[in-house]
């Protein structure tokens, strides 16, 4: 048999196994020397037909941690009520999120003004990665107007819901009063937070939230893999 036979062929059976889910959307290959002594392959051979499903589209290598099935894309409505922990659940996968930066500091002019605060106003910027069923989804920047939310902080320590933070703090409810969307692709940084290649195709999502009276409290943006959700425009619910 030929080595570009061996190749195809060991692809073609991991991309079958795939298929028959005995390794599911987001979980992790054998490794590189489980499989070629599997297969009874040298390591050249063994890569190019993990080479060979990465442009299928089939998984995703990411450097220092293996090789990863690709996650099927989930729908992520947009509405006027987005809520990160309830779009995941309703998926059926099982949400999260990682806290990157919690800090205060003086608001830039562009925060200032999406939150109608005076210039320099102080705010609180909370950084991250949103996760579903432990897969990278989203790298997200939330900030908020500090004076009206002193306590936040400590309540997002608490809780990685943003709903449930802002609710320790005497927000009931908030509305989204636009969305922004931006087509992007994923610089080192982002892509090491996104675990996706350098230069792989996001989605910049940036937000304004408001309360009941209309008055901004929080401008938020989100960078969404591009391969793993599929963001809807959902009708507008009922306050």
């Amino acid at each position: 048999m030929s080595v570009t036979t061996i190749w195809q062929s060991i692809s073609e059976r991991l991309r079958a196994e795939i298929a028959e889910g005995l390794y599911p959307p987001g979980s992790r290959l054998p490794t590189e020397a489980a499989l070629a002594a599997r297969f009874g392959v040298n390591r050249h051979t063994l890569r190019r037909a993990i080479a060979a499903l990465a442009e299928a589209g089939f998984v995703t290598p990411r450097r220092g941690a293996g090789v990863f099935v690709a996650a099927r894309p989930n729908d992520y409505p947009l509405g006027r009520r987005v809520r990160f922990h309830q779009n995941v659940a309703a998926s059926g996968r099982t949400p999260s999120r990682r806290i990157t930066r919690s800090e205060t500091r003086a608001a830039r002019a562009r925060e200032a003004e999406a939150l109608h605060l005076p210039e320099a106003a102080q705010v609180h910027v909370v950084e991250g990665v949103s996760l579903a069923d432990g897969q990278p989804i989203a790298a997200f920047r939330s900030v908020f107007p500090a004076a009206r939310f002193p306590g936040l902080l400590d309540a997002m320590a608490m809780t990685p819901s943003v709903t449930q933070a802002l609710a320790a703090c005497g927000l009931a409810d908030y509305t989204r009063a636009e969305t922004r969307l931006t087509a992007k692709l994923a610089d080192p940084v982002l892509a090491l937070a996104l675990q996706v290649a350098p230069g792989a195709p996001v989605l910049r999502s940036v937000a304004v939230n408001v309360d009941a009276g209309g008055v901004p409290v929080e401008l938020g943006t989100t960078w969404f893999a591009g391969d793993r959700v599929t963001l809807t425009v959902a009708p507008d619910q009922a306050p």
